[in-house]
């Protein structure tokens, strides 16, 4: 079965260009010239992998991804120009998986989104662990996080993330190690990244992130998930 891509982007040189790219190459590209028409194709044709401008007449793409996300943890990627530091902060805490510059270089664009679609090591289907007698409990078949009897909606970045560390319980990750095992090899250089998205997932499943009793900090060396 093929992949599927959403591209949702008003410039329609864009979406051609992408479709042109990502067609010859095997994949199924579905294109939305509007943010409205773009969340009525998601829901649809229920896409593996979405890439998504920001700047758009009809609505913005920040309301796009939270709608998006409302009904899905597919990947995420903002394609714009919108280059502040600021507005790559608010696209990755609006839960989108990656943000890349227009104009893209197309093999980088190509390699980022296979990242994506291959984000995991395949999990033995029915794994499921569980820590502090069941107050933590993960399954990589439902891709679903419970804590304290309350599931825990993750983006597939953090649960990625988290997926690594929770195999590897008791154990020091390192940086490097964590984020090319969680996001891929692409992303060896995303160290950046990785300090921002331990926070996300502390506010998420920590009681008091600020004193975290399951992921924490080896300082200048990793990170690491507590058994309890």
């Amino acid at each position: 079965m093929k992949d599927k891509i959403l591209v949702i982007d008003d410039e329609e040189t864009t979406t051609q260009l992408i479709g042109i790219l990502f067609e010859r190459r095997g994949f199924e590209v579905v294109k939305s010239h509007s943010a409205e028409e773009g969340l009525r194709a998601a829901y649809r044709h229920q896409p593996d992998l979405v890439l998504l401008d920001i700047m758009m007449p009809d609505m913005d793409g920040w309301e796009v991804c939270k709608r998006l996300r409302e009904m899905s943890d597919i990947p995420i990627i903002f394609l714009t120009a919108c280059d502040q530091t600021r507005d790559v902060v608010r696209g990755l805490e609006m839960g989108a998986d990656d943000y890349i510059l227009k104009p893209f270089n197309q093999e980088e664009l190509f390699a980022r989104v296979n990242a994506h679609l291959r984000r995991t090591p395949r999990p033995n289907i029915g794994e499921e662990l569980s820590f502090n007698a069941g107050d933590f409990v993960i399954s990589f078949l439902n891709r679903e996080v419970r804590v304290r009897n309350e599931i825990k909606h993750l983006t597939p970045k953090e649960f990625n993330l988290l997926g690594v560390l929770v195999r590897s319980a008791g154990r020091v990750v390192g940086r490097d190690e964590l984020v090319t095992e969680a996001w891929g090899d692409e992303y060896g250089d995303a160290i950046d990244s990785l300090k921002l998205y331990i926070h996300y997932l502390r506010q998420k499943l920590e009681v008091n992130p600020n004193r975290p009793q399951y992921i924490i900090t080896s300082r200048g060396v990793g990170y690491r998930f507590m058994e309890h």
